[in-house]
């Protein structure tokens, strides 16, 4: 096994990343050749790469079985709401983007939460005016409409190929039966076990008497969990937006001051939404519409870029690092302003991807120096007429693609188990604008476009994306990480396009994050000191990240082979192929 292999395996990714992206002091050059390559999955039949081994080998399970893409990853969805309770979920939401091979026809299904009718703009303010932190993170007010269950009900009625019984099923055994507690799970609740607990029923689900947690190879059974899968499974969207799992949703905010009811629930729809579509120097992305912000500003910063001739000034050189922190800049800057639900404001896509606006803010960006945010504004623009995440991408053997991101906001969201049903709640009405110019959790700030409003749904930074080399499907992406998701997603398949790198060392190479406000560049442990000194020098501010930015779950098709990898920011992560198939249904 090469010393770069043992690294990969024996080390964290900042480690790794150090020894392959040192830089040179002079020349900004990398010593290393672009295309060293770590290792990813290779298969010929398919490929499903997400956060959580267990729910990675369902979702491999059902494709070897003849499932498609979509079966697998509805497969997969419901699995990770078991082995996955912090970000994994029935109570939270997300979007999925779809490729169907035989149509060459890409989808995009969003089944983000939406706000209860009884919501209001002042929902979270205290008496002072201010947003009550607290409020709108940690209650029962925190609460979306889930849309997690009728977004995977809606993708595999419309375009799987296997029946709602048979992809749920290997979710409820594990709930019923139970699963080995991994390491990252046990790492996962030991460190919220205080905020967890304070939840009864969070605390009787997830941890042992006396609000224990669990140990690794300790085995965990939800039950109640299981119970409301097998409601679905039998009842479809009435087992869980009808019946006794509504019933228990609605007493639990009864008891605590939420919000959701019954006319929340069953009012709850999936929206198909017409893909927002780029380039890049001959390559075709298409991402997630509004209310993701995702799409619309990859495809932003990619035009930006696409002006400059990054592979001379090199990969993770100060050159590059500055041209992508300025274009990330002016991309975050009109996401403030511009971005929120469509169908409650009019979000001006077509201008924000236009390229010859991207031209006009290539133009402000000085080659040589930062430019402060306090001078970069959102931009005029009229509007057109018209945290824990977690992402999964899947292939399979007909060139069919999903990449899909769901979420509960931040770990566990809300920490509030539903009791009797088994699953966590969202707290995503913290992603609206509280109070307009009020940074949320992650430090976004919003305004009118995404202020709350009844059966509204929240902005946003979500981006699961497919990639298109000549005509076909090339590769499927996402990440977790709140308002550092667009840039992860950005760097991953820049490194593919603009620098060659198969899966693997795209994913593996050292990170940067800027997002207008606050006014600063977080970068992973991995970024030259010497670049991050002429960064510095340039007038950028930076700021270590304690932890890693992201983990994204990829898969790509090259020739007749499939390769797959997950990123080893986050520990717990498996990508499968999948050789030998079954006869497809």
């Amino acid at each position: 096994m090469s010393l770069v292999k043992k690294l990969l395996l024996s080390t964290s990714v900042a480690a790794v990343a150090s020894f392959s992206n040192q830089v040179s002091a002079t020349d900004e050059r990398p010593i290393i050749d672009y295309n060293y390559r770590f290792l990813p999955e290779i298969s010929r039949k398919g490929m499903v790469s997400s956060q959580e081994a267990i729910a990675t080998q369902v979702g491999a399970d059902i494709l070897a079985q003849g499932g498609n893409a979509v079966d697998a990853a509805v497969a997969v969805g419901f699995a990770l709401a078991v082995t996955l309770p912090q970000a994994g979920n029935l109570g939270g939401g997300g979007f999925m983007m779809v490729h169907l091979a035989e149509e060459d026809k890409q989808v995009a299904i969003d089944y983000r939460e939406m706000a209860p009718a009884r919501a209001h703009r002042d929902m979270f303010l205290d008496e002072n005016g201010d947003v009550d932190r607290k409020l709108a993170g940690y209650s029962h007010l925190a609460a979306g409409v889930p849309g997690t269950v009728a977004g995977l009900h809606h993708a595999l009625s419309e375009y799987g190929t296997m029946s709602l019984p048979e992809v749920i099923a290997p979710a409820i055994k594990l709930a019923r039966d139970g699963f080995k507690v991994s390491y990252a799970l046990e790492s996962s609740l030991a460190a919220r076990t205080k905020r967890l607990t304070s939840n009864k029923a969070t605390a009787k689900a997830y941890f042992k008497e006396g609000g224990v947690p669990y140990s690794a190879g300790e085995i965990l059974t939800l039950p109640d969990l299981a119970n409301t899968l097998q409601r679905i499974s039998d009842l479809g969207l009435d087992g869980f937006y009808r019946g006794l799992t509504a019933d228990l949703i609605v007493t639990e905010m009864a008891k605590h001051g939420g919000f959701i009811t019954h006319d929340d629930l069953t009012n709850y729809k999936v929206v198909e939404r017409t893909p927002v579509r780029g380039t890049y120097k001959g390559y075709d992305i298409v991402s997630m519409p509004p209310p993701s912000s995702g799409g619309v500003h990859l495809i932003q910063i990619l035009n930006i870029l696409e002006g400059y001739d990054l592979q001379s000034s090199g990969q993770n050189s100060a050159q590059t690092l500055h041209l992508m922190i300025e274009a990330m800049r002016r991309a975050y800057a009109d996401r403030s302003k511009h971005l929120g639900d469509p169908d409650f404001y009019a979000v001006p896509v077509n201008q924000l991807i236009d390229k010859g606006y991207a031209g006009e803010l290539r133009s402000l960006i000085d080659p040589n120096k930062a430019t402060p945010s306090s001078e970069v504004a959102p931009s005029k623009i009229l509007p057109d007429d018209g945290p824990n995440t977690t992402h999964y991408s899947v292939v399979d053997q007909h060139g069919n693609m999903v990449a899909n991101t769901y979420t509960l906001n931040y770990s566990y969201g809300s920490g509030i188990t539903v009791e009797g049903a088994g699953f966590i709640l969202n707290n995503e009405m913290d992603d609206f604008s509280a109070k307009p110019g009020s940074p949320n959790a992650y430090g976004l700030v919003g305004e009118e476009a995404n202020a709350i409003e009844p059966k509204k749904r929240p902005l946003s930074s979500m981006t699961p994306t497919l990639v298109f080399k000549d005509g076909n499907p090339w590769v499927a992406t996402g990440s977790p990480g709140g308002s550092t998701i667009i840039t992860v997603t950005l760097q991953t398949i820049l490194n593919m396009m603009e620098f060659n790198q198969n899966v693997a060392t795209a994913t593996s190479f050292a990170r940067i994050h800027h997002q207008w406000l606050p006014d600063r560049t977080v970068v992973e442990n991995g970024i030259s000191p010497d670049t991050q000194r002429l960064l510095e020098q340039m007038g950028h501010t930076l700021v270590d990240r304690k932890y890693t930015l992201g983990s994204t779950q990829t898969v790509a098709i090259e020739g007749e082979y499939f390769y797959g990898y997950s990123d080893p920011r986050r520990p717990g992560a498996k990508t499968i192929g999948v050789d030998e198939v079954k006869e497809s249904k």
